[in-house]
């Protein structure tokens, strides 16, 4: 014999349509619906025409039905949440009034966490630290354990959301169509629960936290890096005592570093040179982020050009988790060239005599016959841009033969 019980829960035929099936749930779930009926015999009420409507909604799950009943469903489990299904409908939750399934509630709600950016230099996170932080912080009152009340019965059920701490709308969004919208009670704001004036716990005045100093100590490993994250699991904010306190999050902010410049484990510097030292070799120490002193020495016959990039290994920073390994020291040079004048005729001839020659340029042949020297000028760029021409300046220059507009040199 067919099995007609979850066609007989919703109230219709065995050749019911989807929407046929739809309307007749809609219809019962407001009715039943703990929101809406008192009744302590709804709320199984309510889960017998939801687990209905989910199977015969489900067009494998109703063909499994059909044709071997509620016992050929019972090895997979139907795996669906009353309030799911019911706020497909209507909108919002529903209510969590302990159901079973993905939308029952699943223990202790956790706080929001608390985050703050500590300051550290790059010599902190070479060599590791440990850094106090001093928070002000709401903390469990200890007269009434964080209850509000010292009173036994000071904590009431709040009588406008019947201890929910929610207020239920229902509003009509057309023909047979209900949304039910959701909010925190303004009464017991959203807790459930209210404490009277005179029952109030004379510590914390019913707030159920007082405000505390407490010092953390950040501990900062070596290799640790900026914006890295050090999370300490519950030392945020009390709130009451069904909500778990936050963490607290500390946020590594690097300061920067007058000489080093990190990316990733290496390190990166600059270093400029004389001319004569780019030449002939050169010594220069380096103090490191933990104090050492380096020495660092070029042999003459090893020319540095302008922008040569070295690199010292092993002295980088440490990794994290794994101190002892170590990333790169890059030096990059900067040649500083003589200013004009410092060099005086008679050295540039021993210049000549010790530096590679140049390349003999032999000159071209002029189409006229006639040779033009030009002087070279300094060159200022701001005068460049102020003195930049329009279209018209440009045609008015080849029409009268001057120089280019936009090119100047500085006068003598």
């Amino acid at each position: 014999m067919p099995d007609n019980k979850f066609y007989d829960i919703l109230g219709v035929a065995r050749d019911a349509s989807e929407t046929d099936i739809k309307k007749a749930y809609r219809k019962l779930a407001i009715k039943y619906h703990p929101d809406k009926n008192p009744d302590p015999a709804a709320v199984d009420k309510f889960k017998e025409i939801t687990v209905a409507y989910e199977v015969l909604t489900d067009s494998e799950k109703r063909d499994i039905y059909d044709k071997y009943g509620e016992e050929g469903l019972k090895e997979g489990g139907a795996g669906f949440s009353p309030d799911d299904i019911f706020s497909q409908f209507f909108g919002g939750g529903g209510g969590g009034f302990g159901f079973g399934g993905r939308g029952g509630r699943r223990g202790p709600r956790k706080g929001e966490p608390l985050q703050h950016n500590l300051k550290v230099t790059l010599e902190d996170l070479y060599k590791g630290k440990v850094q106090k932080l001093a928070l002000q912080k709401s903390s469990k009152c200890p007269d009434c354990s964080g209850k509000g009340s010292t009173s036994k019965d000071g904590v009431k059920k709040c009588d406008d959301c019947n201890g929910q701490g929610f207020k239920v709308i229902h509003r009509q969004i057309g023909p047979g169509m209900v949304q039910k919208l959701q909010s925190h009670c303004p009464s017991c704001k959203g807790e459930g629960n209210v404490i009277r004036e005179k029952d109030r716990c004379p510590k914390c005045k019913g707030n159920k936290t007082i405000q505390e100093k407490k010092t953390l100590e950040v501990n900062i490993d070596k290799g640790m890096k900026h914006g890295q994250k050090i999370v300490f699991p519950e030392e945020g904010d009390y709130e009451s005592p069904d909500i778990i306190p936050g963490d607290v999050i500390v946020v590594l902010v690097q300061k920067e570093h007058p000489v080093f410049t990190r990316e990733g484990d290496d390190l990166i510097m600059e270093h400029e040179l004389t001319l004569l030292e780019a030449l002939t070799g050169f010594t220069f120490y380096i103090t490191h982020l933990d104090g050492r002193v380096i020495t660092v020495k070029n042999p003459p016959t090893q020319i540095i050009k302008q922008g040569d990039i070295k690199c010292i290994y092993n002295e980088g920073m440490p990794g994290y988790k794994r101190p002892f390994e170590k990333g790169r020291l890059f030096v990059k040079f900067n040649v500083v060239f003589p200013t004009s004048g410092q060099i005086t005729p008679e050295n540039a001839k021993l210049l000549e005599r010790i530096l590679p020659k140049p390349k003999p340029v032999q000159k071209p042949v002029s189409h006229d016959g006639i040779d033009e020297e030009a002087v070279l000028q300094d060159y200022d760029s701001k005068q460049h841009t102020q003195g930049r021409p329009s279209a018209y300046d440009e045609d008015d220059e080849d029409q009268h033969g001057g120089h280019p507009q936009g090119v100047s040199c500085a006068q003598q």
